[in-house]
This record gives structure tokens, sequence and C-alpha cells, in this order.
């Protein structure tokens, strides 16, 4: 099953210069580390058949653990200046991917959730978001909610699991891509 689409929200960086790497939690010129918990997330991107898509671009973008987004639209109050806030890779030749962030937070109306946009040859673009297994906002999240196939909500979950064997203290999730 391919992962499910969903909006890109209002927020899609308009900034990919300068630091846009696979670290969200280091900002390069910036003495401060970004507030929250480190979390890897992994995985590979796969085609419909189950093959891995080697060059795909996948980008993700998350607010920040103030629930702000590195957005001119997102004014609200200050940022943690040292996350930062999307990040771009290119897919290796298994199709594997990986990102250093941080764990997603709520903000007011929406769950903590993670979003991803993937750009492959060969296979339709998809702008999605992932979520966190288990987080009691997923039941008030209109755009979780719209997912209403349990296979589609699965597609897109996120099972964070601690990972002292890679840094201490932080989390571990894996999340295939699947596109059509």
């Amino acid at each position: 099953m391919p992962t499910p689409r969903q909006t890109a929200g209002p927020f899609y960086p308009v900034d990919w210069e300068g630091d846009a790497d696979g670290d969200l939690v280091r900002v390069t010129g910036a003495a401060a580390v970004a507030q929250g918990v480190v979390t890897h997330l992994r995985g590979r991107v796969l085609d419909i058949r189950g093959a891995p898509v080697p060059g795909a671009v996948v980008e993700i973008w998350q607010c920040d653990a103030l629930g702000r987004y590195r957005h001119p639209r997102d004014r609200q109050s200050r940022r943690d200046e040292g996350f930062q806030g999307r990040g771009r890779v290119v897919a290796g030749a298994d199709g594997s991917y990986a990102f250093r962030t941080i764990r997603p937070v709520a903000y007011p109306g929406r769950t903590p959730h993670i979003h991803a946009a993937i750009v492959a040859p060969g296979c339709q673009p998809l702008v999605t978001q992932f979520y966190v297994e288990g987080e009691p906002l997923n039941e008030r999240d209109g755009l979780f909610n719209a997912l209403r196939d349990p296979l589609q909500r699965d597609a897109v979950m996120l099972r964070l699991e601690h990972a002292d064997r890679i840094e201490t203290g932080v989390l571990l999730t894996n999340r295939d891509i699947v596109l059509s």
C-alpha cells in the first residue's frame, strides 16, 4: 500500500538555503543545540512493488520544541534558534534515508507530527505527515482522523523506541515510505 497523501500545511519551508541537511538538531554557526528529545528517523523509500528507490529526495519539516515553525508566517513567539526546522537528504542505493531531529511536539490544534515530501524519478511526488503512535491527541486531530483506514494510519505511524545504543537519551523510529 502506498503511503497516504496529506496536506503540506501552511508552513512548507520557503528557505532551503544554508543548513538544510539531515541533522535538524544542530544549525551551522549556532552555539545552541535544539531543545527537545533527539529522535533518529530512518527508513527506506520504496516503490509500489517494494523495490528501493535510490536517489529519491526526502524532505522533512516540523515545529520546534516550542511549537514554532521556521517560517515567516509563524510569528507567534520566539523560535528555538538551535533547531534547523527542515532537512533534505537523498536516499541511498538501497533506498535508505536518515534524519536526526527532535520528537515531534503538539501545538494548538495539532497532534505531534512531522511533514514529509518525497520526489523520485518514475514515481508520483508525495507529501504526507507522520504521527506518533499512542499519542492521545491523535484522536482529536482532524488530519489524522481523515485517515479512516487502519492500514493507512499504520503507514504514517512513528513507533518511537529508546535507542541509547546510538546516543544516550535518544529515540529511534523506522518509517518506510512507499511511492506510487
